[in-house]
């Protein structure tokens, strides 16, 4: 269970952090404005780049052990510096806002979510690259729990924002649950770059 759990800890700190897509999709839930397509299309685009991920990314890594190690310290540099983000994003606090044209027809929609979730090269470097490589610390059966964790915890995430929307739109206008938010992101991307410079270190 130990690949499922860190893939779910890490593609849940990835995919969780404030950003455009999820600020779009909370919207979408809180105003109904098909909310179920929006977290579906997010959750098989979300499925497709991470399995890429960790099936490809992930196997070219784990087959030249130079590269294995030079991904890890890279994954484990971006993940430090990621926490960090979060942490300060933390401390500054933030609010939800919901200024964001939607789309008043389902194909308007799709394509608002498309280009959230497509045009942002953020999606790339979390889901390709850097669960590729992280993926990439493990054997081939292992590699795809990891990448099925990962998968299951952008799942959870988008149905709990699109049918919790409306419930979640007041708490998330608090500086406080921000604040608690990134502190969460912080822990988990420095509790897996530790893990990963760990793992460099005893190999």
């Amino acid at each position: 269970m130990t690949p499922f759990i860190q893939g779910f800890g890490m593609g849940g700190g990835l995919i969780v952090a404030i950003g455009a897509q999820n600020a779009f999709v909370l919207t979408q839930g809180v105003r109904r404005n098909h909310h179920l397509a929006v977290a579906a299309l997010c959750i098989v685009c979300d499925a497709i780049l991470i399995g890429f991920g960790a099936t490809g990314v992930g196997s070219m890594v784990a087959s030249n052990p130079t590269l294995g190690a030079i991904a890890a310290w890279g994954g484990a540099a971006f993940l430090s510096w990621y926490g960090l983000m979060a942490f300060l994003a933390a401390l500054r606090g933030g609010a939800l806002q919901e200024e964001e044209e939607t789309g008043k027809t389902l194909k308007h929609t799709l394509m608002l979510t498309l280009g959230v979730t497509l045009l942002n090269p953020h999606v790339y470097l979390d889901t390709i690259v850097i669960m590729g490589s992280v993926s990439g610390q493990f054997a081939a059966p292992e590699r795809y729990i990891f990448g099925m964790g990962a998968v299951v915890a952008s799942t959870l995430w988008f149905i709990t924002l699109t049918l919790g929307g409306q419930m979640l739109a007041p708490i998330f206008k608090r500086d406080i649950t921000w604040r608690f938010l990134d502190g969460a992101v912080c822990l988990t991307m420095w509790t897996i770059a530790a893990s990963l410079i760990h793992s460099i270190l005893n190999a």
